[in-house]
């Protein structure tokens, strides 16, 4: 028994090995790629989804990362419903109907991104990438619309969380693309 127990043991070490440096990997490379989003950053955020930990690879990574993003802006989207609801003042109802709007186009956006990651190929992928970089546009549009009032935004938080954990499942999947194909010149 013993003896079956040594490599059993050191076999599952090395699938937990393997498998961690993927995540790893991936957050070494967004962390390197973006100055707003650290290596802890982006590790944090994948622990949100147990899933992360076992991914095989980075295709596996954007669609939990696209998944986990699309659970953060329902979360916000939430906040704001509930910010409408006690809010009395109709500019600032207004300005929290812009963020309402947002968010919901961005979870619409995250759940298709996500699908199209998982459905593969170069198609699907640069798809999931425009659908990623619109609902990173989220949280900006969202802030533009208290600021521009010089109103404290009060979902400010929300925004900056959102912001990065978008941008880590824009990184990834973009980094499953090949660079567009620029036109052959000639000699």
């Amino acid at each position: 028994m013993r003896r079956l127990l040594v490599p059993v043991l050191l076999l599952m070490l090395a699938l937990s090995t393997c498998e961690s440096s993927v995540l790893q990997d991936t957050c070494k490379s967004v962390a390197a790629g973006h100055k707003y989003v650290t290596y802890n950053d982006c590790i944090k955020a994948f622990q949100a989804d147990s899933a992360s930990a076992t991914a095989a690879d980075a295709r596996g990574l954007a669609a939990i990362a696209a998944r986990i993003a699309e659970k953060a802006a329902n979360a916000t989207s939430a906040r704001i419903a509930a910010l409408r609801a006690s809010e009395k003042d109709a500019r600032r109802q207004d300005r929290l109907g812009v963020c309402a709007e947002v968010y919901s186009d961005a979870v619409d956006q995250l759940g298709e991104a996500a699908e199209d990651i998982a459905r593969g190929g170069d198609e699907a992928t640069q798809d999931a990438v425009t659908q990623l970089s619109a609902a990173l546009d989220a949280p900006g549009t969202c802030e533009d619309a208290f600021g521009e009032a010089d109103d404290a935004s009060p979902l400010a938080p929300e925004d900056a969380e959102f912001a990065k954990l978008a941008t880590i499942a824009l990184a990834v999947a973009a980094s499953l693309s090949p660079p567009p194909s620029t036109p052959a010149t000639r000699d």
